[in-house]
């Protein structure tokens, strides 16, 4: 028997079909990380019985449980199972806008794209989402480039293109195609999923394995720092673990090889503009899940869903009074979040969309240094999105390209 070492061990996740039982081997998913920790563990009660000799001479386990977090690189499509688990909803595609009449113009930042006919609205395009012209005799600099919705009306859209490379002027340019991007997941208005996966840890090296099942996501952290690698971390709560030998989910389907996010590729926008003094963005999501033990079992018999929550933080310099004033005066504000793996026109790319938020800090460092501002925020389902509307009825969606 050999020792296990961590660059050897290997993760694989399935969806379960009944909650808290193992599904069948096949077509699992072996997930990217940078450390794995989950493990199962047991309440514990000790004898309280008065003894004449002093000692205790009991002690028992109690319920099993399963908790940890898979922590990883941010990429597309890594984690997009546990994203649309968090949310309730699977990821979805928005059907591509096929031959439209086509009139871009407008300037660098603030590009617009007109159709002469239908509705943009109609068709289910949002501000918050990244869309590309994939067809049509467009001149070659507009083809195929990501382009962030920053506005949207039936007409027209205007955006911003995410490498900053400049769209040329022309049209009406006809039968041409304009495509949201991949796919998106929100926390819907109904028609919400519970979802539940089996976990496996395997130690080729010893050879050990640990499949943890009934693990439900409880809650996702995404890092986004000025230098370095954009991050996310899956919290699990789980019912049980088995232990074996052999690996369970022999051959599961190779990791995503999508490019690594770093936070400096992308774009930032908050309360309407796009902003460059933001030194750090924080988001949250906790998918609330909660179990009880019954008697007569070592393991909770489910684990039940509470309230998606959507919480932030932003760090950015003090060179100008819009977020210290969005707290002071209690304004509802707009985030929205692109980070791509390159800066190439098509790169692929994760978008988080808040419609609605409240700012809920605006404190500042001091010192010989670059003044920053620490501004905390709380995500709030937006109103005023909803179908044939600008904005999504959410809390928060996410958009993935390689979904």
């Amino acid at each position: 028997m050999g020792t296990a070492s961590g660059i050897y061990k290997q993760v694989a996740y399935k969806e379960e079909v009944v909650y808290g039982v193992i599904p069948a081997a096949g077509a699992a998913q072996a997930v990217r990380r940078v450390t794995s920790s989950l493990d199962m563990t047991k309440d514990t009660y000790q004898s309280n019985e008065s003894r004449t000799d002093f000692q205790l001479a009991d002690f028992r386990h109690g319920a099993r449980k399963v908790a940890g977090s898979i922590n990883g690189e941010l990429s597309a499509k890594t984690y997009a199972d546990f994203m649309a688990a968090a949310l309730k909803k699977p990821f979805a595609a928005t059907a591509p806008i096929v031959g439209a009449s086509i009139t871009i113009a407008g300037v660098d930042g603030a590009y617009t794209i007109t159709r002469a006919a239908g509705s943009f609205l109609t068709d289910g395009v949002k501000v918050g989402d990244v869309v590309r012209l994939t067809a049509g005799a467009l001149n070659v600099a507009n083809i195929n480039k990501n382009v962030l919705v920053t506005d949207a009306t039936a007409l027209v859209l205007t955006g911003l293109v995410l490498n900053a490379t400049p769209l040329v002027a022309e049209g009406p340019i006809a039968a041409s195609t304009v495509t949201v991007v991949g796919k998106k997941t929100m926390i819907p208005q109904s028609g919400h999923t519970d979802k539940s996966f089996s976990i496996e840890h395997w130690y080729p090296d010893v050879p050990a394995n640990e499949v943890y099942s009934g693990c439900k996501v409880s809650k996702i952290g995404l890092s986004l720092p000025p230098t370095g690698m954009a991050t996310c971390t899956i919290e699990f709560m789980g019912k049980d673990a088995l232990p074996g030998a052999a690996q369970y989910f022999v051959a599961p389907n190779p990791v995503t090889t999508t490019g690594t996010m770093a936070a400096v590729n992308g774009v930032l926008r908050v309360g309407n503009a796009t902003v460059a003094n933001v030194t750090g963005l924080s988001i949250d999501i906790a998918s609330a899940q909660s179990g009880d033990p019954t008697v007569g079992s070592n393991t909770v018999a489910f684990m039940a869903a509470g309230r998606v929550l959507v919480t932030g933080q932003m760090t950015a310099t003090f060179n100008s009074t819009a977020l210290r004033d969005a707290f002071y005066n209690e304004t509802e504000i707009s985030l929205y979040a692109v980070f791509t793996a390159d800066n190439s026109a098509a790169a692929d790319f994760v978008a988080f969309s808040i419609g609605r938020l409240k700012v809920s800090g605006a404190s500042k460092d001091d010192g010989e240094k670059t003044i920053t501002q620490t501004i905390p925020f709380q995500a709030l389902l937006n109103v005023a999105g909803g179908a044939v509307k600008a904005t999504d009825l959410t809390t928060i969606a996410i958009q993935d390209s390689a979904v």
